[in-house]
Formats: C-alpha cells, sequence, structure tokens
C-alpha cells in the first residue's frame, strides 16, 4: 500500500480524496496557489506546499511545480481529481518517468480517448455504437460541407480535445457552417492548443447517460451501473442521479455489457466512465470517455455501496478488484446537486467572496463534500462550484424529497448561490415525472420569470437586511464589551502588589 500521496487539485475534490487517504491510513499533501493559503483542502491535509501565484496556468496546471513538490515531500503517488491535470497525458508520464505513480489510466489511454476522433475509431472497431459522424480530421469548411450531406443537418461540430462544453455549435443549416467553423476552430485553438475539429449528427432531444467502470492491472473489468446526467446547462451538468431513470432494465444491462467491452478494448485501468447519448427510441450511441474520476461519482457510491477514491488508489497500488459483476447491485436512488457561487438572476456569472455564515443540512440519507467553511474566500480564479449535496432514497421519490428539505436548510450567506435554482429543478413536474432531456433548462427555464424560482425574494433580501443589523448590533455590543474589560493600569499595579506581598506560590515561577 502507499504511504504518502500528493492530492494535485483544490477544492471539495481534495478534502474528499483526503478523506479516503486517512481511512487507508495514508498521509496526504496539499499543493495551493496563493489565492488558496487559508482553504479548506489546505488545512485538512496532513502537509501543504504552495506552487505559485493564483492563476491556475502558474500553479494547478504547473506539472514541473507539482512534480518538484511531490518529491521534495517525498510523496509516492499523485492523484489528480478531476479538471486541471487529470486528463493531460503529458502529466501522466512525466510521473512514470519520474518514478511517482499516477493514480489514473496509462498515458497512452489518456491520450487515446482524449483525442475524440481516436475514441471513435477505437469504440467502432470495438462493437461500440457511435453517433453518426466523420471518421476522420475536417480540414477546412468544405469538408465540413461534403461530410453534412452525408450526416444530414443539424449536426454537431466539434473540437477533437474539446470539453468542458467548449469546442462545440450546433449547425442547423447550410449558411451557418462558415461562422460555426471559424468560431469553434478559434476556441479549440485558444482552449485546447489544438484547432482539429470533426462532425457527429446532432441527436434530437437526447437523454445523456454514463456508466462507471473500474478495471485493474489483471484484466478485470466490472461496470457500477448508469448515471443520468441530462439536466445541464451549456453543457455543463447541474445535478445527476442514479440510477437513469431513463433507462429499463433491459437497455440497462446491454449499456452495461458495451461499456465493459469499450473499456478492454482500450486496455483502461482505474476508475473510468463511458458517456453515451440515448435517442428517444432507447437507442444508445457512445459519445466519450472520461480517463478520471467524475465530479458525480457520489451518487454511484451511494447506491453500490463501493468507495470509487479507495478502489482508484488500491488498484494503482497494485492491487486487484475484489468484486465481479454479479457482486454489484444498485441499491434505492441517489441524488446530487452541484451547488455553485453564481447568480442565476445575472446568466450564471459567477460570485466570488467571502463566505460570512454557513450552515449545512444535517439528517439521515445526506452526504457533503463541501470544500469552503465559514469566513472562507471563494475565489475568482476557479470554478465557482463550492461543494456537492447528495441525498439518498429507498426509491426516487424519496430522494428528490429529501434532497428539496435539504437545500431548504442549506444557507450560505456572503455570496450568492445556485441552490434555489436547483430547488426549482426538483419541483419542476417535467423532472418528477422523468420526461426530460439534455435541453430541459434551455426550454423550461426561458419560459419562466425570475420570481416563479425565486418566489420570496422579497422576504430573503428582508431577511438579509435583519441579519446585517443584527451582526452589526453584535459587533457594537462587542466592542462595548471589550473596552470594559480593558486591563486598568492602576488596578494592574494593585494585583501585582498584593502577589508581591503574599510571596510565591507553589509551581509559579517568579
Amino acid at each position: 500500500m502507499l504511504r504518502r500521496i500528493l492530492i494535485a487539485n483544490r477544492g471539495e475534490i481534495a478534502v474528499r480524496i483526503t478523506r479516503a487517504c486517512r481511512e487507508l491510513d495514508i498521509e496526504t499533501v496539499a499543493v495551493y496557489s496563493e489565492a488558496d493559503r487559508e482553504s479548506l483542502h489546505v488545512k485538512y491535509a496532513d502537509h501543504a506546499y504552495p506552487i505559485g501565484p493564483a492563476p491556475s496556468a502558474q500553479s494547478y496546471l504547473s506539472i514541473d511545480r507539482i512534480i518538484g513538490v511531490a518529491k521534495k515531500s517525498r510523496a509516492e503517488a499523485i492523484h489528480p481529481g478531476y479538471g486541471f491535470l487529470a486528463e493531460n497525458a503529458g502529466f501522466a508520464q512525466r510521473c512514470k518517468d519520474e518514478g511517482i505513480v499516477f493514480i489514473g489510466p496509462s498515458s497512452q489511454v489518456i491520450d487515446q480517448m482524449g483525442d475524440k476522433v481516436k475514441a471513435r475509431q477505437i469504440m467502432k472497431a470495438a462493437g461500440v455504437p457511435v453517433v453518426p459522424g466523420s471518421d476522420g480530421i475536417l480540414n477546412s469548411e468544405q469538408e465540413v460541407l461534403q461530410t453534412a450531406e452525408a450526416v444530414g443537418y443539424p449536426f454537431m461540430l466539434k473540437a477533437v480535445a474539446g470539453g468542458g462544453g467548449k469546442g462545440l455549435r450546433l449547425v442547423r443549416a447550410q449558411r451557418e457552417v462558415p461562422s460555426a467553423f471559424r468560431a469553434v476552430r478559434s476556441e479549440a485553438a485558444s482552449s485546447f492548443a489544438d484547432p482539429r475539429l470533426y462532425v457527429e449528427k446532432f441527436i434530437e432531444r437526447p437523454r445523456h447517460v454514463e456508466i462507471q467502470i473500474l478495471a485493474d492491472k489483471y484484466g478485470r473489468v466490472i461496470h457500477l451501473y448508469d448515471r443520468e446526467r441530462s439536466i445541464q446547462r451549456r453543457h455543463q451538468k447541474v445535478l445527476e442521479e442514479s440510477p437513469a431513470p431513463g433507462l429499463d432494465d433491459r437497455t440497462r444491462r446491454r449499456i452495461g455489457r458495451i461499456a465493459i467491452q469499450g473499456t478492454r478494448a482500450v486496455g483502461y485501468v482505474g476508475a473510468g466512465t463511458l458517456e453515451f447519448l440515448l435517442d428517444q427510441e432507447k437507442k444508445f450511441y457512445f459519445l466519450e470517455m472520461n480517463t478520471r474520476l467524475q465530479v458525480e461519482h457520489a451518487v454511484t457510491e451511494r447506491v453500490v455501496g463501493i468507495d470509487l477514491v479507495k478502489a482508484q488508489i488500491e488498484v494503482a497500488a497494485g492491487g486487484y478488484l475484489p468484486w465481479r459483476q454479479r457482486h454489484i447491485t444498485q441499491t434505492g436512488h441517489a441524488i446530487e446537486c452541484r451547488i455553485y457561487a453564481e447568480d442565476p438572476e445575472n446568466d450564471f456569472m459567477p460570485y466570488p467572496g467571502r463566505i460570512e455564515g454557513l450552515r449545512l443540512p444535517e439528517g439521515m440519507g445526506l452526504r457533503n463534500d463541501c470544500g469552503v467553511y465559514e469566513g472562507a474566500e471563494v475565489p475568482i480564479y476557479y470554478d465557482p462550484m463550492i461543494a456537492k449535496l447528495i441525498t439518498w432514497g429507498e426509491n426516487r421519490v424519496e430522494a428528490i424529497l429529501r434532497m428539496r428539505r435539504a437545500l431548504r436548510e442549506y444557507q450560505v450567506r456572503g455570496i450568492k448561490t445556485n441552490i434555489a435554482f436547483n430547488q426549482w429543478i426538483l419541483r419542476h413536474p417535467r423532472f418528477m415525472s422523468g420526461d426530460f432531456s439534455t435541453s430541459f433548462i434551455d426550454e423550461e427555464y426561458r419560459r419562466i420569470s425570475k420570481d416563479e424560482v425565486y418566489p420570496h425574494k422579497e422576504i430573503a433580501l428582508a431577511s438579509a437586511a435583519i441579519a446585517a443589523l443584527h451582526r452589526e448590533h453584535e459587533r457594537t455590543m462587542g466592542l462595548l464589551t471589550k473596552k470594559a474589560n480593558e486591563p486598568s493600569q492602576w488596578r494592574d499595579q494593585g494585583k501585582r502588589d498584593s502577589l508581591r506581598a503574599a510571596g510565591p506560590r507553589r509551581g509559579w515561577k517568579r
């Protein structure tokens, strides 16, 4: 077993990994930028080292600095979490070259699956159904137009190295091709330093379903069933759940077998996720493979009872998976809401600042993966997600009702969050019925006034004003109390004279 692991990340996922390491009796090393000096993940780890200025390019994305800290701290392994360097093939290879265990798949697998065209080709050859599209790279508008004639409109124009909702455009007509080509190519070059593009047929009103897999170095591969992640905004997920309500049992079993088939084809080791689109006829198509831990891994952990982070660590240390597929079952239903420091009333703009008050919900069936604390600063430099709230129930309805209750208890003062927006989703009839697709937020959120999402806005503002007055009153009273208790020069002199007269006491030093 490994003895010391460096966590090359920040926020709630760094805290989550540290907890798993503690349960395995492994020491942790945190790294932090100047903006994160007082962050929770720094306070929680056994050791912590600075790695540079606030911008991620000079800190969390600096391979040289992170490797340098790993050597200095004598860390035997590095866990990349998700985001930052988690799917960077060069980083995985550098770890191997330096004799440091990379907790994740090999650099070759990361490179193959990070290239969306290569991934499509590998999966197609393995018998995994893929979305109809181009079989190779498209280098010009003319090539895009020719492919569009074969695939048909509408289609998605995508960056080969894309991810995180960047580097893709929906093209519904031929006249949109030139502008879409220029926009995606430019965004791909600036965001991923890779301008290559390809085309996929656009599937109308799809469900977005993914399969969690685990694989060891000895050829054993299992899947941990499915997650629904169709509730998304600008291709970024907002709410996830497991099991996926859009799957019947027959489709669930088949997509699981297909996921194992694709995982074996690429020679994968560790925890990973295969993403699929499910059309209205229940046909599914491979979308991409994430070669890392997913943000929503907690809902899978809750319904199958397996700690994915511990499994990652044990596999990376050379262990084998102790489970067979027949051992894996889903129990109950779990839902995860991402808590973002953002302003839904202002086009979901990030809302950095100081958390003046924080009250986390409690009770049966709740899990909080939180990366902040009362008094912490939410910096502007990174992703605005500050926490994840997970609820579990015997069935989907109980999990939803429990999440509604938990969100009502969740209080964050000093910054704005998307808590009320999550509540709106959970109360929407379409969500409750399970009748939704990836366009749910786009279709429903535009139709309503913000007062429907925030029906008690005036009450909230009044409550905030009262709380501010209360804090000011407490501060004033505190100052008066402090002044009344300030030491008096004459009173202290009298105490010293009395002590001298009484002489030395036992255990005192003069």
